[in-house]
């Protein structure tokens, strides 16, 4: 028995002693960081790939829920068949020639190479790159997905289904890839110190500008402006979906800033990852609380639509840069982003730029200005540097996906027709009906 009471009193000595770094909140020197083997750091860091690439991947079902609740009933299917599809094509174009167009042999230029990406060997260890090379592949191709399920809300109830996949093809193993190397891939712009940790320009800004020329493009829905320049909303079809999307965008965007951080081998790593998720949920918070009273005070009630899309706003104006922000700036980063959306909406419709479901205020607008405040909180960076980058972004993705959607638009044509528009993409494009008991023609049983 006493062999044994030593023994419990020995283990509680040394639990005692290894909370005293925890408890020890007030001390002037930290503990050093312990070294962990390159194997560990190597499984970590694989780890956090995984896990943000799964968290990301999952922002795909929020892009579609949020879509089908936003766009109306006779266009549920085609935002569902879309979003799944794109999902699809965007990981093929990634690997077939995006992944190396966007990291391999950049050095300070404008591209990388073409060519499909080659994985490591069945149980092969790349030690020397920290973690998993299909890891890294996995994490940044769901990142490409996310770009494109941006154009795809924009552009909903008027675009044919096979030019908005040939135009996702494109902008996926292309126009995505290019530009993302500037930065991502060592490229010109990371030589010159443009900063944007996790992508509110070249993620989201990026598929804002490809959103808005196709908008452009494409034109208004039929009957959403008249010539005396009336707005005539076109409610969605459930706003509990919408929700619900929104929700998995915000858990998602978990893994998308927090990931980003590349690294979990340290006590470090794992410490700033944290600090990511909490600068995150706070940024959302604060557009959803900002949208609420900006609505109230606008228009004498609350607009759930702008609240949804102020959490986006706010989680998309934060994802520049998410460490090093303190809780303050992080509220006010992302409660201007909130701020932006309500603004942001009538005057898109101002000039009669039909954007179905609120993504060009929340990824274009909100992501510019995110990456443009990042000075704010992180001396690294400079605001020159900083419009120069989203100057660039924005040029060539407008000039270049507005060259596509032309393109397209002269050769096969973009857009159906007028009396397919008003039947439904549900029932003209694909001919399965989202809610075929409310549908036009329909008996119900």
């Amino acid at each position: 028995m006493k062999s044994i009471a030593a023994k419990c009193a020995t283990a509680l000595a040394v639990l005692s002693l290894s909370a005293l770094p925890v408890l020890a909140q007030d001390a002037t020197a930290a503990p050093e960081t312990p070294a962990v083997s390159p194997e560990v750091a190597y499984i970590f860091n694989t780890l956090l790939f995984l896990i943000g690439g799964f968290l990301v991947m999952w922002m795909a079902a929020g892009f579609a829920m949020l879509e089908a609740g936003l766009v109306r009933s006779k266009n549920v299917s085609m935002q569902c068949l879309k979003n799944i599809t794109l999902y699809s094509i965007a990981g093929i174009m990634f690997w077939v020639t995006g992944y190396n167009l966007m990291y391999t042999g950049v050095d300070g230029g404008f591209i990388g190479s073409l060519g499909p990406y080659s994985f490591d060997p069945v149980g092969g260890d790349a030690l020397d790159t920290g973690y998993s090379t299909a890891s890294d592949w996995f994490f940044q191709m769901v990142f490409v997905a996310a770009t494109a399920s941006i154009v795809s809300g924009t552009v909903a109830e008027r675009v044919k289904l096979w030019p908005f996949l040939i135009f996702t093809a494109i902008l996926t193993g292309f126009l995505y890839p290019i530009s993302g190397s500037w930065q991502w891939g060592a490229g010109w712009l990371s030589e010159m110190g443009f900063s944007d940790f996790a992508g509110s320009t070249i993620v989201h800004s990026v598929g804002g500008w490809a959103a808005l020329s196709g908008a452009i493009i494409l034109g208004a829905r039929k009957g959403k402006y008249g010539a005396d320049g009336t707005v005539h909303p076109f409610p969605g079809s459930s706003m509990p979906l919408a929700t619900l999307g929104t929700f998995i965008l915000w858990l998602g965007w978990f893994g998308f800033n927090g990931a980003s951080q590349l690294a979990m081998g340290s006590i470090s790593d794992v410490t700033d990852v944290s600090r990511i998720f909490a600068n995150t949920n706070m940024a959302a918070a604060a557009g959803v609380v900002v949208a609420v009273i900006m609505t109230q005070l606008l228009y004498k009630k609350v607009d759930v639509t702008m609240a949804l899309n102020g959490a986006l706003a706010g989680l998309v104006s934060i994802t520049a840069e998410p460490l090093a922000p303190s809780m303050w700036a992080t509220l006010f980063i992302g409660g201007v982003g909130g701020a932006i959306v309500v603004l942001a909406v009538p005057v898109l419709d101002k000039f009669k730029i039909d954007d179905v479901v609120g993504a060009i205020p929340v990824h274009l607008l909100a992501g510019i200005w995110g990456t443009l405040i990042v000075p704010l909180t992180n001396g690294d960076a400079s605001y020159g540097t900083q419009i120069t980058g989203i100057a660039a972004y924005g040029a060539f993705t407008f000039v270049a996906s507005g060259i596509v959607w032309y393109v397209l638009k002269v050769t096969i044509g973009i857009r159906v027709s007028d009396e397919e528009e008003a039947l439904g993409l549900d029932k003209v494009e694909i001919g399965v009906e989202a809610y075929p008991e409310f549908g036009t023609g329909s008996q119900r049983l």
